[in-house]
């Protein structure tokens, strides 16, 4: 594939070829804000960045298999502790796992960080996060279509323009380089189809709409070129791969540069490339504690799971698991190229690396057999492992992090000023530098819209309108009234997690995960009546902050300060406004 800039009537708006490259003076103009951390001394560039992000890719159940808890829950399924003996079975392939190359290229030669989560478990509301390093009632996007924001002209128009390559490209000369999914109805005709091509984006290679392996469209720098089923020419991961090592060998040497490569992997269908369609085929899903029970005192939604799941739905679980699993082998590849090129090139002492995903997955926990979109850890903690200048191998860091913080970081490493930003999230630069003393959050923000049909499925006429995604044997994972918000807490004394639910129950959910980390006994009516309060007023804050707010301390916080006036405004309680119907 031959590897072009944007088109010339795009030119102006940051073609590398077009951007000041010759004259200090003339770049100090362009950089604006950009000259903070790293500068532009003579003889100094500023650091590259790669975000590679995978989709769907889970980090409790195995996805990622490399933390304790990951590897240990994949081989047992209960962490160590015995099993009963119709589950002694092999979860773990010894010979070999996903991403082992990702591992020893990313997370050994740098920090990986085991507490990383996403405010929303669903791709298009999480990729929205990434990129403009807001929560969602920020930016608005709240589920996968064009009415829920998902690309929508009204995102187009208002966050496309802040996101944060935006800035790398404008304000500090970056060249910008994307391809894979970039949101799940990107292309769609009323959205400005293919030829859309958002600002900030100095080569565009994105997909259209939801991630396929075979039988795609891309946009490339806004013209269609169909893709077919040859896997030497078309297997989408092999295809980012080499444009992406196009890239590095014909961008512009003057200027650094940021790459976002987004995988199809591991998402459904699931399709391997041929070589790996007979990998881990002794490997099934993840016995743990709470898979293929009843979700006892949970939001109807999970309490309407079908427990024991049948055989059927076991088999087809399993399947996808080792699915996804193969897929992931392919992605590994990429990183293996990726990083080579990089050391060819002699770019990779110079370039931070960051390994990512959307959101989890899940595997029959609860009963439910296949999905994302829930609350609990399976579905909104994510892997997160990175390298780079500074940063000492072999580190784990258990910060609370989030995907909002991807952006402010990345913006930080560029030297940019954060405080003219709006975005939510806080740079994590400083956590990679092994700063001490540092002061850092103790709660992050979980938002999700649920999302339900107007009419009966005709595949399961007993259903009510109003589910959705109710496969295999009419489990159904979703329904509109699947809205939730919760505050994810960790301290040094307290790792919970408490949530409440914008239906008629106003159903609340909480979680002690140091004593309950299969998240299985639902607190809510046990839980001391003034933690309660505070933390449902601490969840009333994160719901209606904006920027600087959004970083304020949470209720373990020694800096802490519960004052009930701010429950109440003019407006009304902060209840009324937190699924505001705006977002709706």
């Amino acid at each position: 594939m031959q590897l072009l800039p944007l088109a010339p009537g795009r030119l102006r708006q940051g073609s590398p070829r077009h951007l000041p490259s010759c004259s200090p003076a003339l770049l100090l103009l362009v950089l604006g804000g950009c000259l903070g951390v790293f500068g532009v001394a003579a003889g100094t560039r500023r650091p590259n960045v790669v975000l590679l992000l995978t989709d769907d890719q889970d980090e409790v159940l195995g996805g990622m298999p490399f933390s304790e808890y990951s590897t240990t829950n994949c081989q047992t399924g209960l962490q160590g502790k015995e099993l009963r003996q119709e589950h002694l079975r092999t979860y773990l392939e010894p010979s070999r796992t996903p991403l082992k190359k990702t591992k020893a290229l990313i997370g050994e030669m740098g920090m990986t960080f085991s507490s990383a989560y996403v405010p929303s478990a669903l791709c298009c509301p999480s990729r929205a996060s990434i990129l403009t390093g807001k929560y969602p009632h920020n930016h608005h996007v709240v589920n996968n279509t064009l009415e829920g924001n998902c690309s929508s002209k009204s995102w187009q128009k208002i966050q496309e323009p802040n996101t944060f390559p935006a800035i790398l490209r404008s304000m500090c000369g970056y060249q910008t380089f994307f391809a894979g999914k970039y949101l799940n109805e990107y292309g769609a005709p009323d959205a400005g189809g293919l030829e859309h091509v958002p600002l900030g984006w100095s080569y565009w290679y994105a997909l259209e709409k939801n991630s396929k392996y075979y039988n795609y469209t891309l946009s490339i720098n806004g013209k269609a070129r169909k893709h077919g089923e040859n896997y030497s020419v078309d297997y989408l991961t092999d295809v980012l791969a080499n444009v992406s090592l196009d890239f590095l060998d014909y961008k512009s040497n003057f200027e650094p540069f940021f790459m976002m490569i987004a995988t199809p992997a591991p998402h459904s269908p699931w399709t391997a490339a041929p070589q790996y369609q007979k990998a881990f085929q002794n490997v099934f899903a993840p016995r743990n504690k709470n898979f293929n029970i009843h979700g006892t005192n949970k939001h109807w939604l999970i309490r309407q799971a079908k427990t024991p799941m049948t055989n059927s739905s076991i088999q087809f679980l399993d399947n996808a698991f080792r699915k996804r699993w193969q897929t992931l082998l392919s992605v590994d590849d990429l990183v293996e190229k990726l990083v080579k090129r990089l050391e060819f090139t002699g770019e990779l002492n110079n370039t931070y690396i960051f390994y990512t995903s959307d959101n989890g997955y899940h595997t029959g926990q609860f009963s439910l057999p296949i999905d994302k979109r829930q609350l609990y850890e399976f579905d909104i903690k994510v892997p997160l492992l990175v390298r780079g200048p500074g940063i000492k191998p072999n580190q784990t860091s258990k910060m609370l992090v989030a995907n909002i913080d991807l952006g402010p970081t990345i913006l930080d490493i560029a030297g940019y000023d954060l405080n003219k930003t709006q975005m939510d999230g806080m740079s994590f630069l400083p956590i990679l530098r092994g700063a001490s003393n540092l002061t850092w959050r103790s709660d992050v923000l979980v938002e999700y819209q649920g999302e339900g049909r107007n009419v009966t499925d005709p595949t399961c006429p007993s259903l009510s309108p109003g589910v959705s995604q109710c496969f295999p044997d009419c489990v159904c994972e979703d329904a509109y009234n699947n809205t939730y918000a919760c505050v994810r807490t960790m301290s040094a004394l307290w790792n919970l997690q408490y949530c409440e639910f914008d239906d008629q129950e106003v159903f609340v959910e909480v979680y002690n995960l140091t004593a309950d980390p299969d998240q299985i006994t639902n607190i809510a009516k046990s839980i001391d009546p003034e933690l309660l309060g505070k933390m449902n007023y601490r969840l009333m804050m994160l719901q209606s902050c904006s920027g600087p707010t959004c970083r304020t301390p949470g209720v373990f916080d020694p800096r802490y300060r519960f004052d009930p006036r701010l429950m109440f405004s003019n407006r009304g309680s902060v209840r009324t406004r937190r699924f505001s119907k705006h977002l709706l």
